[in-house]
C-alpha cells in the first residue's frame, strides 16, 4: 500500500541509527521504515571482512550477480537509507557519535558486547544523547548463562524447543527449515522499539531494551508447554504429532485432506455442532447428520479416523479451491493448502491486499518484495523504494543530515572511514 496524498506517515518524526542485519533485526526496522521512520542502515565489514551476508546471496533477480543484487537483503531493507562506516578506522567513532546525537533509536542485532567493544555501550550513548533508545536483539540477550553463545536461525529453533516438536512421532526432529524465528524476533523487536518510543514521548526518558531472540521463539511453544505442565503430556508421543490433524484446540473433524490433482490438499476445521451440520450438508452426509451420537464433540473425536476417511473420499474428487469455497459458503472454516507460487501468482486475495508490491531498486530495477498485511486508514505503509545499494546515501546522510562539508566527506571516503 502506498501513502495516500495528504497523509503523514505515522513514524515520520523518528530517526533510527540501524546496525541490524540478516533477518531478525533488519525485519524489525523494515516495518518501521515502511511506516515512515527514517532508518539509516549503517553497514560495517564485520565477520571475516564481509558485508551483510545477504547482500551477495540469492535469490537473484535474474542472471546478474553482485553485492547489491541479493534478493533477501533487498526484501528486508526496503524504504531504508544506507551508509558505510568502517569502525576499525580512526575517525569512524567520531562520525558515529554525530549520527547517534541526531538519532532517536540505535538498533542492532550483533552478538553480545559488539557495541561495547566499539566504545558505544548504552552508558556511552546516554552521554552523547541523554534520551537515546538503544535496542539490542541478541540470540540469548545480555543476561543468563547462554548470553555468550552464538546463534543462527536453526540454532534458535532448536534451543527454543520448536525443532523437537516439529517432527513426527518416532522420527528425528524435523526442524522448520528457513529461519522463521528470525521473523518472530523481528516482530518482537519492532514492538519493543515502538513501546520505548511511546514511553519517551510520555516521559522524555529513553532506555535500553535488551532482547533474547531465542526466548521469543520459546514463547511459541505455548500449547505444547501448557499440555505438559497441566496434563503431564509430552509433545512427542505415539501418534503425536499427527501431520494431518491438529489437536489444539479440541475440534473434530479438524485436519488436512487430499484433493483432486497431484499433491493437492484442503484444510477443514469443524468448530462446533453448527459447523458439523453445515459440513454434512455440503458433503451430502445425511446419515452422519442424523446420527445423534455425533452431535457430541467427544464422540466425533473418538471416531476421528473414520470421519477422516469419509471426508477424504469426498475431497479427493474435488479441487482444493472447490472444497474451500463450498464449505466457506456455509460458514465452515476451510482453505486450500496453497503452494507458495499459488499464493503469489494466482490467489485473488494476494492482489487485493497488495501482499507483494513492486519497488524500484537502484540496480535491480523493478522487483517484488514482501508487503504489509496491515492497512491503516490514516497512516498507511509506504513500500516503493528498494533496499539501498552499498553506501548509496553516504553523501546525503553525512553531508545533509550531519552537516559535513563535501571536502570532509571526500577525505573520509579516501581514508576508508566511510
Amino acid at each position: 500500500m502506498t501513502t495516500t496524498k495528504g497523509h503523514c506517515p505515522a513514524l515520520s518524526n523518528i530517526r533510527i541509527c540501524d546496525f541490524t542485519g540478516q533477518l531478525a533485526g533488519a525485519g524489525a526496522t523494515k516495518i518501521l521504515a515502511m511506516f515512515g521512520a527514517q532508518v539509516i542502515r549503517v553497514e560495517d565489514r564485520l565477520r571475516q571482512g564481509q558485508w551483510d551476508i545477504f547482500r551477495g546471496n540469492g535469490p537473484w533477480p535474474d542472471e546478474r550477480r553482485g553485492i547489491n543484487l541479493g534478493g533477501t537483503f533487498n526484501n528486508h531493507n526496503v524504504e531504508k537509507m544506507g551508509v558505510t562506516l568502517d569502525m576499525r578506522k580512526p575517525g569512524a567513532s567520531d562520525v558515529l557519535r554525530e549520527l547517534i546525537s541526531v538519532s532517536d533509536v540505535v538498533a542492532e542485532n550483533f552478538s553480545k558486547g559488539v557495541l561495547d567493544r566499539w566504545g558505544f555501550s548504552y552508558e556511552d550513548m546516554v552521554k552523547i544523547k541523554p534520551d537515546i533508545i538503544y535496542v539490542s536483539n541478541c540470540g540469548f540477550g545480555h543476561v543468563g548463562p547462554y548470553s555468550e553463545y552464538k546463534t543462527w536461525g536453526p540454532i534458535v529453533q532448536a534451543v527454543s524447543g520448536l525443532t523437537f516438536q516439529s517432527g513426527l512421532a518416532g522420527m528425528p526432529p524435523a526442524g522448520w527449515g528457513y529461519s522463521y524465528m528470525d521473523h518472530t524476533g523481528g516482530y518482537h523487536m519492532a514492538i519493543a522499539i515502538l513501546m520505548a518510543v511511546y514511553h519517551r514521548h510520555r516521559t522524555g526518558v529513553g532506555q535500553w531494551v535488551d532482547m533474547s531472540c531465542s526466548d521469543g521463539a520459546a514463547a511459541l511453544n505455548g500449547p505444547a508447554m501448557l499440555d505438559y505442565t497441566v496434563n503431564g503430556v509430552p509433545s512427542r508421543r505415539p501418534g503425536n504429532p499427527n501431520s494431518n490433524r491438529s489437536i489444539y484446540p479440541r475440534m473434530a473433524p479438524h485436519g488436512i485432506y487430499r484433493c483432486a490433482g497431484e499433491d493437492q490438499w484442503a484444510a477443514v476445521a469443524v468448530r462446533d455442532n453448527n459447523d458439523w451440520s453445515s459440513m454434512c450438508e455440503v458433503m451430502g452426509f445425511s446419515d452422519l447428520a442424523a446420527d445423534e451420537s455425533l452431535a457430541c464433540l467427544d464422540a466425533r473425536i473418538e471416531q476421528h479416523d473414520e470421519l477422516d476417511q469419509r471426508i477424504g473420499k469426498w475431497t479427493s474428487t474435488r479441487t482444493s479451491m472447490e472444497v474451500m469455497k463450498s464449505l466457506q459458503a456455509k460458514g465452515v472454516p476451510a482453505a486450500a493448502v496453497q503452494h507458495p507460487e499459488d499464493r503469489i501468482e494466482h490467489d485473488p486475495n494476494t492482489k487485493a491486499w497488495d501482499l507483494f508490491p513492486t519497488v524500484q531498486h537502484e540496480e535491480i530495477g523493478k522487483i517484488r518484495v514482501d508487503g504489509m498485511a496491515v492497512k491503516l486508514s490514516e497512516t498507511p505503509a509506504t513500500i516503493q523504494k528498494g533496499a539501498p545499494t552499498l553506501g548509496q546515501h553516504n553523501d546525503e546522510v553525512f553531508g545533509d543530515i550531519l552537516g559535513m562539508s563535501s571536502e570532509t566527506v571526500r577525505t573520509l571516503t579516501e581514508e576508508g572511514v566511510i
